[in-house]
Formats: C-alpha cells, structure tokens, sequence
C-alpha cells in the first residue's frame, strides 16, 4: 500500500476537491491519498466526495488551521 500526499493548502473550494479528484486518477486502487487543506470548507467536501465516488474516507482531522483526509481509493 502506498500513500500519494496532496497539499492544496491556500486554496478555496472547490479546488482542494477538484485537485484530489485529478490526484486520485494516478493513485492505484486499494493506495491511499492524503490530501492537507487549509479551507473549513473541505470538512464537509471531502466526506461528500467520497460518498459520491465511492471512495473510501479513512481518517478526517484537524491539526491547527490544516485539514488532513486519508482517502482509499476503492
């Protein structure tokens, strides 16, 4: 298993969102995406973009003002 990173800190939605959903095409399926963001807005894009592609959202937290999400890509 590998983990792609994905810093897409500084950006507003949605393109944290759009960034990871291009990131996710090279990742191989079962392989992890770990994407940071800086936007109180990914809290909720994130789960939501996993609900709609089926994706698998394995860790959501904050550390102070950056936002990491662990997604498996199903």
């Amino acid at each position: 298993m590998s983990v792609t990173k994905l810093d897409t800190s500084g950006l507003r939605c949605p393109l944290p969102v759009l960034r990871a959903r291009k990131a996710m095409k090279s990742v191989q399926e079962g392989d992890i995406l770990e994407v940071l963001a800086t936007d109180p807005d990914a809290q909720q894009d994130f789960p939501a973009f996993c609900e709609t592609t089926g994706h698998e959202l394995l860790e959501s937290r904050a550390e102070g003002e950056v936002y990491i999400f662990r997604i498996r890509k199903s």
